[in-house]
């Protein structure tokens, strides 16, 4: 946003050393140590700490605030918190939303936010911010129901942190038969990307792959009998993978064979994994 000519007033840390490092890695504002009547100087401000310190930074800012916020705009960026946690800096008579943008941060480096959505919620003029601020960013808002932001959140950690779960467990499960890791990763992640690229450019059901896929049920049963040997984890893990599989996947006419044949492999489990092969 400093890039882009927006004016960056107090930077809020909890100490000295990390609001002078924040303060150079943005190249813009002042240094502040804990809650400070400087916030009150903008028009508009941005709470981006962790969502169990949303509701406690409200308060103090109430505190210290009052009267003062009348007519500002608070937004916090949580993605499974709504608007509704910032009640007391409302009762001030501050418009409040919430705007977070759908993308992963690692805390080292600015990811590239163009093209990102950027849900957002809340009182008619926080929302109008919310929307310039995403659009000077290039990326594209979409205003979501309050009620509606953990389902959001828990669908995008489906899709980022529960995905790199899934292919370090496969890394390292390829370790544990003596690949190095290096070898492991070149081994799997073209893999995983192939299936994301097809995915985005033929759909769901022509990117699907593996035994499930195919129908190779034997094949699902052995996999269920060496993941548990190897981990309980890893075995319920991907029976409750197969089974997501199954509801999301498995949805057309065609498909209920498989759905049922799926059913079958889960009830006679126990049998699978004593039988051999």
């Amino acid at each position: 946003m400093r890039e882009l000519g927006w004016k960056i007033g107090a930077v809020v840390t909890r100490n000295e050393s990390s609001a002078r490092r924040a303060v150079r890695f943005i190249g813009a504002g002042k240094a502040c140590v804990g809650m400070s009547r400087r916030i009150l100087t903008s028009t508009c401000i941005l709470i981006a700490t962790p969502d169990g310190a949303i509701e406690e930074v409200t308060k103090e800012l109430a505190r210290i605030g009052s009267e003062e916020l009348q007519g500002q705009v608070v937004l916090h960026t949580s993605g499974a918190m709504d608007s509704s946690v910032l009640s007391a800096v409302r009762a001030c008579g501050a418009a409040v939303g919430s705007m977070h943008p759908l993308q992963t941060f690692n805390g080292v480096t600015v990811p590239p936010l163009e093209g990102k959505v950027f849900a957002i919620e809340g009182d008619a003029m926080a929302v109008r911010t919310a929307r310039k601020i995403a659009r000077a960013l290039g990326a594209a808002p979409s205003q979501i129901e309050p009620r509606n932001k953990p389902l959001y959140h828990a669908a995008g950690a489906l899709a980022a942190g529960h995905t790199l779960v899934v292919v370090e467990a496969a890394i390292q499960l390829l370790t544990s038969l003596g690949m190095k890791r290096g070898e492991a990763m070149r081994a799997l992640l073209p893999m995983t990307r192939q299936v994301l690229q097809n995915f985005e450019r033929l759909g769901p059901r022509p990117a699907w792959t593996g035994p499930l896929a195919r129908g190779d049920y034997q094949v699902v049963a052995k996999h269920l009998n060496v993941l548990r040997q190897y981990s309980p984890e890893y075995g319920n893990a991907y029976e409750a993978l197969n089974r997501l599989a199954e509801q999301v996947l498995t949805r057309e006419a065609a498909d209920r064979p498989r759905a049922a044949k799926v059913e079958e492999i889960k009830k006679s489990k126990v049998q699978c994994i004593g039988g051999k092969g």
